[in-house]
């Protein structure tokens, strides 16, 4: 790998469609979560936390992510998680973020559901002033808990979102978790001006993505990796012009992919599905979005100018504001011109 690509994808602006925030958290961030809390089993070694995130598969992945969770027992920890995670972004130039929070987390953990939401505006307002990072907020279910889950998660959204939510989600497993029964709640969600954004053909085959098209209404898929499988698939999300939020690292992690060269991304790509790059849970995954652009330029091949597309579609793909869109895109293009310039 070529150095001036390295510095290229070092300073070019981005922006992030699927990233948790729990997930999210650095190591640092969780070992001081888990020295609160030792009675939880987390470890608090350094050494043996990144052991713990060895992954064995996928369903190993959800238990250690569930038990991360259960550290999040206050609203300080909540603000915490937003504020580190607005660090985090900005040392790899993100500009702008959509995260994935799970209400029900923090609920179930004692949190008062008015603190939830004071936490994370607090959170977003001191990243935006410290780090010029803008955060937007996707709420989504915990799929393992079912339906009441996807009833107690609108529940909230309804009464106690917080200014910049932007979306509705469904993470966790896939297998064992029908989406039809969630078909109510998304079409709520979409009643309060939420865009439906589920995950889907992850870890399961294709019917999945599209039980997330037909019954959730979704506008976009996390993951979706899965559509690679079904040409006929692939066709419809091109004529319907669904964004694929893909992951490549954590499918990796997760062993939803064995080796990283068997990666689906370049076949979703090469048929024409619109895709974006993504850290999904970074902190439990060892990454961030330069070493994703990084993958994708090392084992997919794509070039300066395929890096700069893929970056302009995230902000395109985003439910970002027509003036923040705008901005973000003269960053990239300014930044592209620049780069091209000095080469």
């Amino acid at each position: 790998m070529s150095e001036s690509v390295e510095a290229f994808v070092r300073g070019l602006p981005k922006a992030e469609l699927h990233l948790h925030l729990q997930g999210a958290a650095s190591v640092p961030t969780v070992l001081e979560l888990a020295r609160r809390h030792p009675q939880l089993g987390v470890p608090v070694d350094e050494a043996a936390l990144r052991d713990f995130y060895a992954f064995t598969d996928f369903a190993h992945f959800i238990d250690v992510y569930i038990s991360v969770n259960r550290l999040v027992r206050t609203a300080a920890d909540v603000q915490a998680l937003v504020t580190g995670l607005g660090r985090d972004l900005a040392q790899t130039r993100v500009r702008y973020a959509e995260v994935t929070v799970t209400p029900v987390s923090h609920l179930q953990m004692g949190i008062a559901p008015e603190a939830v939401t004071e936490a994370l505006e607090q959170g977003r307002a001191e990243v935006l002033a410290e780090h010029g990072v803008e955060l937007a907020w996707i709420f989504d279910i915990p799929g393992e808990q079912g339906r009441p889950a996807g009833v107690s998660t609108l529940d909230w959204v309804e009464r106690h979102r917080p200014e910049h939510s932007v979306g509705f989600g469904l993470g966790g497993p896939e297998i064992g978790v029908p989406r039809a029964q969630f078909r109510d709640v998304f079409a709520r969600a979409a009643d309060l001006g939420l865009q439906c954004v589920p995950h889907a053909g992850e870890s399961t085959g294709p019917q999945t993505v599209r039980d997330a098209l037909d019954l959730l209404g979704a506008v976009r898929i996390g993951h979706g990796i899965s559509a690679a499988q079904d040409p006929a698939l692939m066709a419809e999300l091109v004529e319907r012009e669904i964004v694929l939020e893909v992951c490549p690292t954590s499918n990796l992690r997760t062993q939803v992919v064995q080796r990283i060269e068997e990666h689906p991304f370049p076949v979703l790509r090469e048929a024409g599905v619109r895709v974006t790059l993504n850290t999904d849970d970074p902190g439990m995954f060892d990454t961030d979005l330069n070493q994703e652009f990084l993958t994708a330029h090392r084992v997919f091949g794509l070039d300066v100018p395929a890096l700069t597309e893929i970056a302009r579609e995230a902000v395109r793909a985003s439910f970002a504001g027509t003036a923040t869109r705008a901005r973000l895109l003269d960053e990239i293009d300014a930044y592209a011109g620049v780069e091209r310039s000095l080469s």
